[in-house]
């Protein structure tokens, strides 16, 4: 019996991204498009494509995404950039850790496919704050927008981050928490030609994101010491 999974997608302005990401999704993979303010038809793109639609009128990467949660209805659900930097074909692989039973939480490790497709002062924002992560006992490589886990467990996680802050206190919870963390390598590519993301396209971008991610850190959100934290691999790097 086939999977059905439901993939959040945080949506502002992406409408020229939407189609190739809805209709790359694989069998059992169903939509849910949260638009947090489009002014470019995103909404109608999305619906026009098959996805369920919802809004989120209050701006933040946060915000979206914990709409999207609510809104899901499976067990099992995936969290995915809707800018088309991301192979929605990577996402059985992604899950199939948390399936099997092997993971709580499942995250993609960015491999860019081109210079372009990460810009440095983007990649250098997130060293920084993932070696802030590995300092606090959360052994990880990637702040990623990709990932994978059971939707109760992540609402019971309590994430009150609504902002660019989101992933970093996701990942410190589900830590303290004991949760078992996979990082998986996906490749990333450039954004969908007619997008811009919100944090890698700028460096003011970067740097606001940076600014809500620190924030996290430093408000002492349930760090947990490197001897109990949960073991995190890093499988199926690319070939």
């Amino acid at each position: 019996m086939e999977t059905e999974v439901d993939v959040v997608l945080p949506c502002l302005d992406e409408a020229a991204a939407l189609p190739g990401v809805l209709a790359g999704l694989p069998p059992g993979y169903r939509a849910v498009v949260v638009d947090n303010g489009s002014t470019d038809g995103s909404p109608e793109v999305a619906a026009a494509h098959g996805a369920r639609v919802v809004h989120e009128p209050r701006r933040g990467y946060g915000a979206a995404v914990h709409t999207g949660l609510l809104a899901a209805r499976t067990e099992l659900v995936c969290v995915l950039d809707a800018d088309g930097s991301f192979d929605p074909g990577e996402l059985p692989r992604l899950a199939g850790p948390v399936l099997a039973g092997r993971a709580d939480l499942v995250a993609g490790r960015r491999r860019p496919v081109t210079r372009a497709a990460w810009p440095w002062h983007a990649r250098a924002g997130n060293a920084l704050l993932a070696a802030g992560l590995r300092r606090r006992g959360v052994p990880v490589h990637d702040l990623s927008p990709i990932r994978v886990a059971r939707r109760a467990a992540l609402l019971d996680l309590g994430v009150a981050d609504r902002a660019f802050g989101y992933p970093l206190e996701l990942l410190l919870r589900a830590a303290a928490a004991g949760w078992r963390i996979v990082e998986l390598d996906v490749p990333y590519a450039p954004r969908a030609a007619g997008t811009r993301s919100k944090v890698s396209g700028s460096v003011r971008g970067t740097a606001r994101a940076v600014r809500d991610m620190t924030a996290v850190l430093r408000s002492g959100v349930a760090p947990v010491s490197a001897s109990r934290s949960p073991a995190v691999a890093n499988e199926g790097r690319l070939r």
